[in-house]
């Protein structure tokens, strides 16, 4: 496998970033990887949470906000480094916003545009986003329409992975291969 796109699940506090870190370096090996951030500095709990990350991760990997553009964020990195998606959820929240949103616009823009991006590369891509699907239904409208984008997002991201798992507990549950 020239060059795997690993996608990573979990619930919140599950441990998927912490997998996907682990992963990453063991695709990196003595090498660097890049890491493309997805979180919109601004708030103070998601700045901690950024800070947190960013202390995680090895000094000598280079970060790309992605903005709203992740297939440009991946085209902007060494070809054959590992590349970690940190995370799917909060680019689909920036490409969203609050109100209800027809998924189709997304799904075969910026998200087949990523895809088309990752194929593109020779270096292994590891992607981290929230499973939202296992809770409750949201009161929202705006909110249940972001779940079911995210939910159809992550169908189109496993059936092209080579590798899924989902982080429960800090625990890997291997759902492919």
């Amino acid at each position: 496998m020239a060059h795997p796109l690993v996608f990573l699940l979990g619930g919140t506090r599950s441990g998927k970033s912490g997998r996907a870190l682990a992963r990453t370096r063991e695709l990196a090996g003595d090498g660097r990887a890049w890491v493309l951030a997805t979180a919109i500095p601004g708030d103070p709990e998601l700045d901690r949470r950024i800070a947190r990350h960013r202390r995680d991760r090895p000094a000598s990997w280079p970060t790309i906000d992605v903005g709203t553009d992740l297939a440009g964020a991946i085209a902007r990195t060494a070809d054959a480094e590992p590349v970690l998606v940190e995370g799917l959820t909060l680019w689909l929240s920036a490409l969203a916003g609050d109100e209800p949103v027809d998924p189709d616009p997304i799904l075969d823009g910026p998200l087949a545009a990523a895809l088309a991006a990752i194929d593109a590369r020779p270096g292994p891509v590891v992607i981290v986003s929230d499973e939202l699907g296992i809770g409750l239904a949201p009161m929202h409208a705006g909110a249940r329409s972001f779940r079911d984008l995210t939910g159809l997002a992550h169908q189109r991201i496993a059936a092209h992975a080579d590798e899924v798992e989902l982080v429960v507990a800090g625990l890997p549950l291997r759902l492919k291969p």
